[in-house]
């Protein structure tokens, strides 16, 4: 047993003794009920599972939970896919996934909602040129798997919301 603690969505958690074989995924769904973050395939091969760890020079990237100790999260920050909407409003990007019906069954939509809002924040940080959107948009949300095929949805809601603010996210 080893004791965890970490901050999720903003709130400190622990310290919390888990054992030294529990997964991520696992720990937010059985000892915290946060139940957003999906187990899929059980092999991060499909990335249903990633939640998005914040690193202390302010950048962003995302994670497997499924196969993924939790204790190896200890001392991190971490948002979950409940963590998006603030104050019961959706984000821009959620919005889009609605407005382009891109999550079908739904399953594999909060792996690629953590990738794209990290998708974005890097935008922010480093915007492209709009002839470069569409393939910067394919490299970020490859390895996710959509068992629905929706990928051109995914891809045309992250489009989106890009075109929506391109000062903010392009150059």
């Amino acid at each position: 047993m080893t004791a965890l603690s970490l901050t999720i969505n903003g709130t400190p958690h622990g310290p919390i003794e888990v054992r030294d074989d529990l997964s991520m995924n696992d720990f937010l769904r059985e000892v915290l009920g946060m139940t957003g973050t999906k187990f899929a395939c059980g092999a991060a091969q499909c990335l249903s599972c990633v939640v998005i760890v914040d690193d202390d020079d302010g950048t962003s990237a995302t994670r497997p939970t499924c196969v993924t100790p939790a204790i190896s999260f200890n001392g991190t920050q971490i948002r979950t896919v409940e963590g998006h909407a603030k104050e019961g409003k959706l984000t821009a990007l959620q919005k889009a996934f609605v407005a382009h019906y891109a999550f079908q069954c739904g399953y594999c939509t909060a792996g690629f909602l953590n990738e794209a809002q990290v998708f974005l924040e890097g935008l922010q940080a480093t915007p492209i040129p709009r002839a470069g959107l569409e393939q910067a948009i394919l490299e970020s949300l490859d390895g996710h798997l959509c068992r629905c095929s929706g990928y051109v949805r995914y891809h045309g809601a992250v489009r989106d919301v890009v075109l929506a603010d391109p000062a903010r996210y392009l150059r």
